[in-house]
């Protein structure tokens, strides 16, 4: 754990030396850049505008309804008064008849149906926007999937220069053992083959950065050229407690279950309400005048549904069995979750306890390299034999960088998985 401190602290001095000519990019800043950029995000805004003019749309209910109606009809009979009276003419209604009248109605209890409506209407809109953030938080495990990604590749890289650098120093001891007499020219040949397979490694560990970088750069909409240095995240403790977005997401959908039921009830109950209507017609309110007149009629109505009740229960008990869905939901969710932050602490454990193996293993194979050298300098050994000794040693510092960054990755991604 020391050597792996001790090489974050080392990459984060060259960082800071290397400032003025190179730009730093941190995770964290990735999240929110990734956030930021990603095209659903803007989905936030629309959720928020269509609930605001649903609501005020909603609230026009207590408003006065007004409406304009107009007919004609021809019917085949009318009233008819069947007496007949002296000195007295009793006016026949026509079969034609003609009205148009504009009604106004003013909701005075409707069981609260405009204020459920309203109440859904937001409950669906945050359910929305919940959701939306379920679906923004999943940016993160693919930011560390590529952030770590390409700092593994700069570790791996950099170990190749130092491997260069070692069999170059052998190579060069080589030489002159040539020169003396005391090797043979095919060890320098293995030598500079290795060199070329350690470029090809090279290319293709940069083929791999450049991609990663290519993909972390669309996310976060910033091309992301040689210039820019992934800052390694320092180590953290994270919280085992789980406050996922999905948690809010599931609570939602039990918020709009609860409307939905509320809902049920006040569809079925009375609804009261003022009226005014006036018209000009023929006939008008007085059927016995068969000429064109206007009227009015006002009052108090009141209208109650009985049909609703057939089926209300069963509509209940849907929703009910729709609330216990999602309590399972929950529970599955929670249960895999923790399984994942069992999995990320014991992937933690592991990485921790190799690293301090990988320390010691170092130490040794490093002592039995600089040996090799020095047998490989006076013909002890050929370069085969050395070369063993050198992939043995890089083998080794790759295996302690790798388990330094999946320990990294570990922690970082159990934070991620209980969303602190």
């Amino acid at each position: 754990m020391k050597h792996l401190l001790l090489i974050i602290g080392i990459c984060g001095a060259i960082f800071t030396a290397n400032a003025q000519t190179t730009k730093l990019l941190r995770l964290e800043d990735c999240y929110v850049q990734a956030r930021a950029n990603y095209p659903l995000v803007n989905r936030q805004q629309l959720i928020s505008k269509s609930a605001q003019y649903s609501i005020e749309n909603a609230a026009k209910g207590y408003l006065p309804q007004i409406s304009i109606n107009g007919q004609a009809t021809y019917q085949s009979d009318v009233t008819q008064v069947p007496i007949k009276l002296s000195g007295v003419d009793v006016p026949t209604i026509s079969k034609d008849q003609y009205k148009a009248f504009a009604s106004i109605n003013q909701t005075i209890y409707d069981g609260g149906a405009i204020k459920l409506k309203k109440q859904m209407i937001q409950a669906e809109a945050d359910l929305n926007s919940q959701q939306l953030e379920v679906d923004l938080y999943q940016l993160k495990e693919r930011i560390n999937q590529l952030f770590f990604g390409v700092l593994i590749a700069n570790q791996q890289l950099a170990q190749t220069d130092t491997v260069k650098r070692d069999i170059q120093l052998g190579l060069s001891k080589v030489n002159a053992a040539i020169v003396n007499g005391t090797a043979l020219k095919s060890n320098a040949d293995v030598l500079q083959a290795e060199l070329l397979k350690l470029e090809q490694r090279g290319i293709e560990l940069k083929a791999t950065r450049s991609a990663f970088m290519q993909m972390l750069g669309l996310f976060i909409n910033q091309p992301l050229a040689d210039d820019y240095v992934l800052e390694m995240p320092a180590q953290i403790i994270a919280n085992s407690a789980i406050s996922r977005p999905e948690l809010k997401l599931f609570d939602a959908q039990k918020t709009l279950i609860d409307y939905q039921a509320k809902n049920v009830t006040s569809k079925n109950l009375p609804k009261l309400g003022l009226f005014l209507e006036g018209g000009y017609g023929r006939p008008a309110l007085n059927m016995l005048q068969n000429n064109f007149d206007s009227y009015y009629v006002s009052g108090l109505r009141m209208s109650w549904s009985l049909s609703g009740f057939y089926t209300s229960k069963k509509e209940k008990a849907i929703l009910a069995m729709n609330s216990r869905f999602v309590d399972y939901q929950k529970e599955t969710f929670l249960l895999n979750t923790n399984l994942q932050l069992k999995q990320a602490s014991a992937d933690q454990a592991k990485s921790t306890n190799l690293i301090a193996s990988d320390n010691a293993i170092i130490s040794l194979r490093s002592r039995i390299k600089n040996t090799a050298l020095a047998q490989l300098q006076y013909g002890v050994i050929n370069a085969n034999d050395y070369l063993r000794e050198v992939n043995a040693e890089d083998q080794a510092k790759q295996n302690q960088t790798l388990h330094g960054i999946q320990l990294l990755m570990a922690q970082y991604n159990q934070k991620t998985t209980s969303g602190n």
